[in-house]
């Protein structure tokens, strides 16, 4: 017994299949087509097994003189021909995410302007196909299943030895077809997943639909700073003070990389510990977290390692990654688990290096510490009850104005629009600061609520408690009376982004005789220390 599959050309180069369970005896390349013939044994066996969609779909010789068997276009696309003398390469299945299909097949009009305004490349059309096919070829595979065990419950009683023998005989076949469609439902689910998973998070309803030109000013903090005197970058402040080497780092590691030195080294500690502390003092978690991921972990948090221009860095010869924030190893701490709703919120703070590519990233708006590949960072994330993640997304907002206040730093707060979203995000606040020595304003921080786009993929879910009322006087507490559970919304955050940081200090708080004042929330944390001085020549 062999199982093959039959495929066929529709057009636009794509490729049609059926699985086909029955025993095929040979099989050729069509001479005047580009379909695959096969010559088939018990082609009315096989017609009684299909569905009618299916069986329609398929023309079947059942005289012997035809000697091929049927020209089959059932619409179910699948992977690349496979030849019985070429086994392919394996490909990790794909994990799967829980996407709710049917709301993106009955709001396929909201779905596909949120498509357009994001400006993001997700196939709906395809999608939509893909999961019809998937529809389809999961009904047979049920439908096969139930005549699979009904066969096997005939097989209890007592029968004739031919009744028995023709019970085998079709177990065996029901089996082995059986096993080429649940193979092709796999092969299908994984590509609907993939293509599935291209499908941004819907959007906030406030947020400004365009181009990042779009984004919408939602506050101002302080006023820049009068200077009296030439100011300089950090880069120049940095080489004059002896707190960075670039050339050095360039030669030992490549461009976009740096030592810190000296003062610069208790300015990271302090400003990492300073942050820390704001956050923990509003009941934030801390957490130091591997930097090192699994690729599908990236790819469940919405970050595409494998993608053209990535910011991620893969490990060669294994399915990891170094992380680009701390929010992907936060994100999986709690991956595929059901939480009680007692536990919620969630709050976190936590403290890692991050690692970019920064593909595409020159000019002189980049220059020094501004985009680098390795840096550090505190980053906050919430799990939370859906009704309540609007609440903590203005929370985190006005944590990191109070931080920022703090340092005596002038900056803005913009609602960003719909298009300089990533693809988790319902809505983004960013915080630009001013940056005098570079001239301009710099994002320091941005502020997420991803809704359950990622809980989704990432498989963290928490069981509501059940409402008291609902519950009788004396009532025993049952598998009745426990509530069903649902996905947590997750949101994040940046608390300090240690070189952005440092420009905004360094450019901000810079003296004319070359010094810079640390700003007085800093202090406790960098031992007292007050000004950076130059040093003695």
């Amino acid at each position: 017994m062999m199982m093959l599959l039959g495929f066929t050309s529709v057009g636009g180069g794509s490729l049609r299949w059926a699985s086909l369970p029955s025993t095929f005896l040979s099989w050729k390349r069509a001479p005047s087509s580009s379909s695959f013939l096969f010559a088939a044994a018990g082609a009315a066996t096989i017609k009684s097994r299909l569905l009618p969609g299916l069986r329609d779909a398929c023309g079947f010789a059942t005289s012997r003189a035809a000697a091929a068997a049927p020209l089959c276009t059932a619409a179910l696309q699948t992977a690349p021909i496979i030849h019985q003398d070429k086994v392919p390469d394996e490909k990790p299945q794909q994990w799967k995410a829980a996407i709710d299909f049917k709301w993106i097949r009955d709001n396929k009009e909201a779905v596909a302007t949120n498509i357009r305004n994001r400006n993001s490349t997700a196939n709906l059309e395809l999608v939509l196909d893909l999961y019809d096919q998937f529809s389809t070829l999961q009904k047979e595979v049920e439908r096969l299943r139930g005549e699979r065990n009904a066969v096997a419950n005939k097989m209890k009683g007592k029968l004739e030895p031919s009744v028995r023998q023709a019970l085998i005989e079709e177990g065996k076949n029901l089996k082995e077809g059986l096993l080429a469609l649940e193979e092709n439902l796999a092969q299908l689910t994984d590509q609907l997943q993939r293509e599935a998973q291209c499908i941004p998070n819907l959007t906030h309803p406030d947020v400004p639909i365009g181009g990042e030109d779009k984004s919408v000013l939602r506050k101002t903090v302080g006023s820049p700073r009068e200077f009296g005197f030439p100011i300089k970058d950090h880069v120049q402040l940095g080489k004059e003070l002896d707190l960075f080497d670039f050339d050095a780092a360039a030669e030992v590691s490549g461009s976009k990389f740096y030592y810190l030195k000296n003062e610069a080294v208790l300015l990271e500690m302090a400003l990492v510990n300073w942050a820390l502390s704001e956050a923990m003092k509003r009941g934030f978690v801390p957490l130091a977290t591997p930097e090192i991921v699994r690729s599908s972990v990236v790819e469940k948090c919405g970050f595409q390692p494998r993608g053209q221009n990535t910011q991620v860095y893969s490990i060669e010869g294994s399915d990891q990654c170094l992380i680009g924030t701390a929010e992907i190893p936060v994100g999986g701490i709690h991956i595929d688990s059901i939480l009680s709703d007692s536990q919620l919120p969630l709050k976190y703070v936590a403290f890692s290096h991050c690692f970019r590519t920064e593909a595409g990233a020159a000019g002189s708006a980049t220059r020094g510490l501004y985009r680098v590949h390795q840096f550090s960072k505190v980053e906050m994330f919430i799990l939370c009850r859906p009704e309540e993640s609007d609440f903590y997304h203005d929370e985190l907002i006005k944590l990191e104005e109070d931080m920022f206040t703090s340092l005596g730093l002038h900056f803005k707060m913009l609602d960003m629009s719909s298009e300089d979203l990533g693809a988790p995000a319902y809505r983004k606040f960013d915080i630009e600061a001013w940056m005098p020595g570079l001239g301009r304003y710099g994002e320091i921080s941005s502020a997420s609520n991803c809704t359950d786009y990622q809980s989704r993929r990432l498989g963290i879910r928490y069981r509501p408690s059940p409402p008291e009322q609902s519950l009788p006087p004396h009532a025993k507490k049952g598998k009745s009376n426990v509530t069903s559970t649902q996905f947590v919304h997750t949101l994040n955050a940046t608390a300090c982004a240690v070189p952005r940081m440092m420009i905004c200090l360094l450019e901000n708080f810079q003296q004319e005789d070359g010094s810079v004042v640390i700003p007085q929330a800093l202090r406790p944390f960098i031992g007292g220390l007050n000004v950076i001085s130059p040093r003695p020549r």
